[in-house]
C-alpha cells in the first residue's frame, strides 16, 4: 500500500526536472553551449568570416572548434604580379592570424589542399569520403556548412556549392559502416550521426545569432585577410590592411544590426538526422 510521503516524493522527482528547466534557459540554444565540439566546413581561407562573431562566441565560451578548409584560395587575386604558390601560403597565414584573434588555434585547422576554383572537378566521391572520415573522427556535435537549399537548390559560386551538397553527403555517409567500411576495419572510426546542422549564406535563414558583443572582434578578425578584402587585392604590398579597407569592413559588420539595436548573424538551423 502507498502511503502518503511516499507518493508526495514519487511526485517531487516526476516533477522536479520540469521545475528546474524553468530556471534555466534551452540548453539547446546556442548562447549556452559549452563544451561541445564543432566542425566547420569552408570552401576557402576566409570563408569563416560568414560566420566569424558566432564562432568567436562559441569559441569564448568554452567550445572546441575545428574548421576545415576545401581549398588553399590560391586564385583569388587582381595582382598580375602574384603567383598561385605565393597567394596560397599568404591566406594560408592570413586565415591563422583570422581564427587566432577569436580563440581558434591553428591545430585546429585541417586543410584539404585543393586548388581554389577547381573543387567542382575534384571527383565528388575523394571528397566525401574525406568529410566522412573526419566526421567519424572529430563526431562533432554541430556542423556548420555552406546551404545546399532545402526543398530547391540554392546557388552559390564555384567551390562554394560543390563545398555545400559534398559536406552534407560526406556528413550523411559517416551514419552507415557500410560506406568506406576501411574506416572501421583499419582505423576503428565507428560509424557517426550529426543531428544538428548550422547552414550559412542561406537564403532561407531560420535562425540568428546575436553577436553584438563580439562586433569588434570580428572585424579585427576579418581585417586579416588583406589580400582578399581591401586594396591588397589588386596590389598585395603586405600583412596590414589600410584604413579605407578597414572601415568598409567596419560599415559591413554593421549591416547585420536590427531594430533592437542587435547585430546578428543569420543561419538555416536543420536539427535532424540527415542520412535518410
Amino acid at each position: 500500500m502507498i502511503t502518503k510521503k511516499l507518493l508526495i516524493a514519487c511526485l517531487l522527482i516526476v516533477l522536479l526536472p520540469f521545475a528546474l528547466s524553468g530556471q534555466t534557459k534551452n540548453p539547446e540554444d546556442i548562447n549556452n553551449w559549452k563544451g561541445k565540439t564543432i566542425m566547420y566546413f569552408s570552401p576557402h581561407p576566409d570563408d569563416e568570416t560568414a560566420s566569424i562573431g558566432t564562432l568567436a562566441k562559441l569559441a569564448a565560451n568554452g567550445n572546441k572548434i575545428y574548421v576545415v578548409l576545401y581549398t588553399t584560395g590560391n586564385k583569388g587575386s587582381r595582382d598580375l604580379t602574384m603567383t598561385s604558390e605565393r597567394l596560397a601560403q599568404i591566406r594560408k597565414k592570413e586565415d591563422k592570424e583570422s581564427l587566432k584573434a577569436i580563440g581558434i588555434p591553428p591545430e585546429n585547422m585541417i586543410w584539404l589542399g585543393y586548388d581554389d576554383g577547381m573543387l567542382e572537378y575534384v571527383p565528388e566521391k575523394e571528397l566525401c569520403e574525406k568529410v566522412c572520415k573526419l566526421i567519424r573522427k572529430y563526431r562533432p556535435d554541430v556542423v556548420f556548412s555552406y546551404d545546399p537549399g532545402s526543398d530547391w537548390m540554392q546557388w552559390h559560386k564555384t567551390d562554394h556549392r560543390m563545398a555545400a551538397f559534398v559536406t552534407l553527403d560526406g556528413a550523411r555517409a559517416a551514419a552507415y559502416h557500410l560506406y568506406f567500411p576501411y574506416h572501421r576495419i583499419y582505423e576503428g572510426l565507428q560509424p557517426y550521426t550529426v543531428t544538428d546542422y548550422f547552414f550559412y549564406g542561406s537564403r532561407e535563414p531560420n535562425y540568428k545569432v546575436d553577436i553584438t558583443d563580439f562586433v569588434q572582434l570580428k572585424i579585427e578578425a576579418v581585417s586579416k585577410h588583406t589580400s582578399q578584402f581591401g586594396s591588397g587585392n589588386f596590389k598585395y604590398v603586405g600583412p596590414e590592411m589600410d584604413e579605407e579597407s578597414i572601415e568598409r569592413i567596419r560599415k559591413r559588420a554593421y549591416r547585420g544590426r536590427e531594430d533592437d539595436g542587435r547585430v546578428y548573424e543569420k543561419f538555416r538551423r536543420l536539427r535532424e538526422s540527415m542520412s535518410f
